[in-house]
């Protein structure tokens, strides 16, 4: 268990995520997970604890999408729902799974996102509101994502919701955000019952970016939807790279 001057480095990068959560609708465990196994943490840890962080910096930009009522209800409740279920579901899947399959299936999820993630085609017809069957199966997806790898899904939700489901970038923002609180906090149960999670250090990075978070949520429609898919684009980029080269080397060591 880390002491509590031990955990001081890990506040300003919970403010980076959170940043990142309330702008991107992320939960930061793309922030997270790095950031962790750079510390030391092995995959199942890190992937664990940096579920448990996504929490509370969700619940930041959350309760300013709720606050603003700028987060639809009976949508927000069918994707809540289809999240939250698949991330109970899903928790123990990835315990099986040796740690370079968990970072080979982040990298190639994160290359696919790469070249999926555009913005809306503004030139075409409004189509009819999403069913609520097709937004809790998005939620799913999040709950999948959450519970095998150890990431929110915000940026797997995002690219689903515009491109599958014809919603705004802005208002998929919102949505990712709220399904990655609620698949993470289910994920966190098992997570922390079966010893995964190291939650002092959860705690720590999740509380200086919910903070954060609600700060740059409050400011998401200053944001053009252009930008704000680039910013999306060229993480999944970077956060691709980074989880291959990990595999990698947890194949192959002596390389």
């Amino acid at each position: 268990m880390p002491a509590p001057l031990e955990l001081l480095p890990f506040l300003p990068l919970g403010l980076v995520a959170g940043l990142l959560s309330g702008l991107l609708g992320i939960g930061g465990g793309l922030v997270f997970s790095p950031l962790l196994l750079l510390m030391g943490l092995e995959p199942h840890q890190a992937l664990a604890t940096s579920t448990l962080a996504i929490v509370p910096t969700t619940l930041g930009g959350t309760w300013a999408h709720v606050r603003s009522r700028s987060l639809p209800g009976r949508g927000a409740l069918a994707i809540a729902l289809g999240a939250g279920l698949a991330g109970a579901a899903c928790s123990r899947i990835g315990f099986s799974l040796p740690g370079w399959l968990l970072l080979t299936l982040q990298a190639l999820m994160y290359a696919l996102l790469a070249l999926l993630i555009r913005p809306r085609d503004a030139a075409l017809p409004a189509g009819p509101a999403p069913s609520w069957a097709a937004l809790g199966g998005v939620g799913g997806v999040a709950g999948l994502a959450s519970g095998m790898l150890g990431v929110g899904g915000g940026l797997v939700m995002v690219p689903l919701l515009v491109q599958g489901l014809g919603v705004a970038v802005h208002l998929a923002i919102r949505f990712s955000t709220l399904a990655v609180l609620t698949s993470a906090a289910m994920a966190s149960l098992t997570f922390l019952a079966d010893g995964r999670a190291i939650w002092p250090i959860g705690l720590a990075l999740g509380a200086t970016a919910a903070l954060a978070a609600q700060w740059s949520a409050r400011r998401l429609n200053r944001v053009g939807e252009g930008r704000l898919v680039w910013m999306l684009r060229g993480l999944t980029v970077i956060l691709a790279i980074d989880s291959g080269r990990r595999a990698f080397g947890l194949v192959s060591p002596g390389l």
